[in-house]
């Protein structure tokens, strides 16, 4: 083999190494970029599960009001400890009798939904906003707020307000008779729903019951 000869095989071997290293390089930079956006996403995905497992919405009572039977519910709500804010727009409640379920909303367009002016001793009946629902809406009625972050528009709660949702249960369910399960949540965007579970009571000599 002449000079010329190995000559040119060590400059092969050169382009091949040269060559090797380039796309060990070219490697190694997409195995980072796909570890990083990994981490990334894995970073995300525990922030949002965070959010889910710590977050939502309490249900802390639930009040209901006979004119025969049940005609009306009050149910006071608020944010889980350590849960982020939870906008009353995108809140549904689902509740059922057994035979009939809804689905609530909440309704900025109409301004009887929305009550911020009752003292916590008030007869929560007796405010007005509730008999204007219809079978897809429900009210609201502020009970505490200390950092004013509800509004008609923009009801948001957060850690130490609680609220009232107010349902009217006769153009819902037509009313709600004795020995009756009713079942349900108050579901909010992130985080876990608050649990609705209650039965009726046997006979209604009284006017205001504690269900929950």
């Amino acid at each position: 083999m002449n000079r010329k000869n190995v000559g040119a095989i060590g400059i092969g071997a050169m382009i091949v190494f040269i060559a090797m290293v380039l796309v060990a390089g070219i490697a190694a930079s997409v195995l980072i970029q796909t570890s990083t956006k990994l981490e990334t996403q894995a970073l995300a995905t525990g922030a949002e599960t965070t959010e889910e497992v710590s977050g939502g919405i309490a249900v802390d009572d639930i009040t209901g009001h006979v004119d025969t039977d049940i005609d009306m519910l009050a149910i006071t709500v608020r944010v889980r400890a350590g849960s982020p804010d939870i906008d009353l727009n995108h809140t549904i409640i689902e509740l059922s009798n057994g035979s009939k379920k809804v689905i609530l909303s909440y309704d900025y367009t109409d301004a009887h939904h929305f009550n911020d002016s009752v003292d916590s001793d008030a007869d929560l009946f007796g405010t007005g906003n509730i008999s204007d629902l219809t079978n897809e809406e429900f009210g609201i009625i502020v009970l505490n707020d200390p950092d004013s972050s509800l509004s008609r528009f923009n009801p948001v709660i957060n850690e130490g307000d609680k609220v009232v949702l107010t349902v009217d249960a006769d153009a819902c369910f037509n009313k709600i008779g004795e020995r009756t399960d009713v079942l349900g949540m108050v579901i909010p965007e992130i985080g876990s729903p608050g649990m609705i579970s209650f039965t009726t009571p046997s006979s209604y000599p009284d006017t205001v019951y504690d269900l929950q």
